[in-house]
């Protein structure tokens, strides 16, 4: 039986004009490798990807004042609402790793794929 070796692939996606929820949509599958003929559910393929632009994507104007992120401290009152538009502002990159996150599944590979996401 023949064994094929690949190298890991490095894929870079340019963000300008490209959804926000598309390109994140994308940059998950590229991660899990579900592009590739050898794709296995159960093991890491070892792609890279590198987004350009960030800064440059679409966002609708209703989605970006009107998308909200809740987090609660598990005290009384202590419900804290923070905008789509407060969260850019502050740090798009990690908010595009926290979208990118929520659609690869929820195993030990995670941690690794995400770690494979890079910014340019």
């Amino acid at each position: 039986m023949m064994t094929i070796e690949t190298q890991p692939a490095a894929i870079t996606f340019d963000a300008s004009g490209k959804s926000l929820g598309r390109l994140a949509s994308m940059t998950a599958q590229y991660l899990q490798g579900k592009h590739l003929v050898t794709y296995s559910p159960n093991k890491d393929e070892g792609v890279s990807v590198t987004v350009k632009n960030l800064s440059l994507v679409r966002i609708a104007a209703s989605k970006f004042t009107g998308k909200r992120y809740y987090t609660h401290t598990n005290y009384p009152g202590n419900m804290r609402i923070a905008t789509l538009k407060e969260k850019w502002a502050k740090d798009p990159q990690k908010l595009f790793v926290k979208m990118v996150g929520g659609m690869l599944p929820k195993n030990k590979l995670r941690k690794m794929r995400l770690k494979r996401l890079l910014f340019a």
